[in-house]
């Protein structure tokens, strides 16, 4: 939603779909002619918003999306009735008849589900586009690489199935070089011993956006899945996409509700984890872990007020966390604080904040709870 700046909520993060429409074009130039995009927009899309974030892709002329289950795959659907809509996470059986329902793509790990999947797209009367998923050293979901090919050849003879591509997930890309090459190899010796009628016209990916620089060098991949790169956080190192600078999307933001002066040597807040070593002049910021600012961040995270650092004080609390502004004396009652974003020549970045969090992006970004209002900038007329 829109609103105006002299209406400002408690707490809000700012999404701006331009940099956001900036950023998958850089994507789109990156990517090697032939590659097909695939825009990751699971966890309503890493906090951002789902229907915007689709609106804004299908605009950037993306139509082909993951989520994690079924629920997301229908709210994909709501905003994109034609698009391709790849669930990337297992599917529970009470979710099956939403899949078939709303046409989405399930990703498949063992026969079973093969079996389950046709038997209902027989009695739908349909046919139902379905991914294989390898486990190549994630250990997580997927058939393990060394039993693939018999699960491919079993879903290709399912008639109600159309087998559209296959998939892995690598559990290192942006640390360990090592680990995701031995990955893409096993991968790569499946999928080279599919016969070439089953590989044929089937959606192959392995990479994400720590690690996209296969389909450079191996010419089977055909797809690439796009996930936090798009929403401004910088991309690894020795990847195609090493040299985009991502524009940074989302701002978190919060207001001064309440200032207080408070004596030398008294503990402030749960746990009493800091002790006011001069006069103090308290603000109570209008936000805590409950819209998504870490306890971790207690006693270490900066924010920004009127341009300038003020440090945190004390335990971040549910509601409320408590920062010093005695170095800023002109900040007054309803002034925005931001939390994450630039304030005037001050900026706290996504990956600073999370080192004061102890977090990851991914994990900061989804962390942004629902009573945080998003308000969106940069939308087309």
């Amino acid at each position: 939603m829109i609103v105006e700046s002299s209406h400002l909520p408690r707490v809000w993060a700012e999404i701006d779909l331009a940099a956001f429409e900036r950023n998958v074009g850089k994507i789109k130039e990156a990517i090697p002619e032939g590659i097909h995009y695939i825009s990751v927009v699971k966890a309503d899309a890493y906090g951002h918003g789902v229907a915007y974030i689709v609106e804004r892709l299908l605009q950037c002329g993306i139509d082909s999306f993951a989520v994690a289950n079924a629920r997301e795959g229908a709210d994909v659907r709501y905003v994109a009735p034609q698009a391709e809509i790849y669930i990337l996470g297992p599917s529970l059986p009470e979710e099956f008849g939403t899949i078939i329902a709303e046409n989405l793509v399930p990703a498949i790990s063992n026969a079973d589900e093969a079996d389950r999947f046709d038997a209902l797209a027989a009695d739908a009367g349909t046919q139902l586009s379905v991914n294989l998923k390898i486990d190549t050293g994630m250990g997580r979901m997927g058939v393990w690489h060394a039993e693939a090919l018999p699960l491919a050849l079993h879903i290709a003879a399912k008639k109600n199935l159309r087998f559209c591509g296959v998939f892995t997930h690598f559990s290192s890309a942006d640390t360990s070089l090592e680990f995701t090459e031995l990955q893409r190899l096993r991968f790569l010796s499946v999928i080279n011993r599919f016969p070439e009628d089953l590989r044929r016209g089937l959606r192959i990916h392995a990479d994400n956006s720590a690690g996209l620089d296969s389909m450079v060098r191996d010419g089977v991949f055909n797809a690439i899945r796009a996930g936090i790169i798009q929403y401004g956080l910088k991309p690894a190192a020795g990847t195609i996409f090493e040299k985009i600078a991502p524009d940074p999307v989302l701002s978190f933001h919060s207001r001064i509700g309440l200032i207080k002066m408070m004596p030398a040597g008294v503990p402030v807040s749960y746990n009493r984890t800091y002790t006011l070593n001069r006069e103090t002049r308290i603000g109570i910021v209008t936000a805590g872990y409950g819209d998504g600012i870490p306890t971790a961040a207690s006693n270490k995270a900066h924010f920004l007020v009127r341009g300038k650092r003020v440090p945190v004080l004390g335990r971040v609390t549910m509601d409320q966390t408590l920062v010093d502004l005695t170095d800023a004396p002109e900040v007054q009652v309803g002034d925005k604080v931001t939390i994450i974003g630039s304030d005037g020549d001050e900026c706290v970045s996504i990956e600073t904040f999370c080192e004061w969090g102890d977090c990851i992006p991914w994990e900061a970004l989804v962390s942004i709870t629902k009573r945080v209002l998003r308000i969106y900038r940069g939308q087309r007329n």
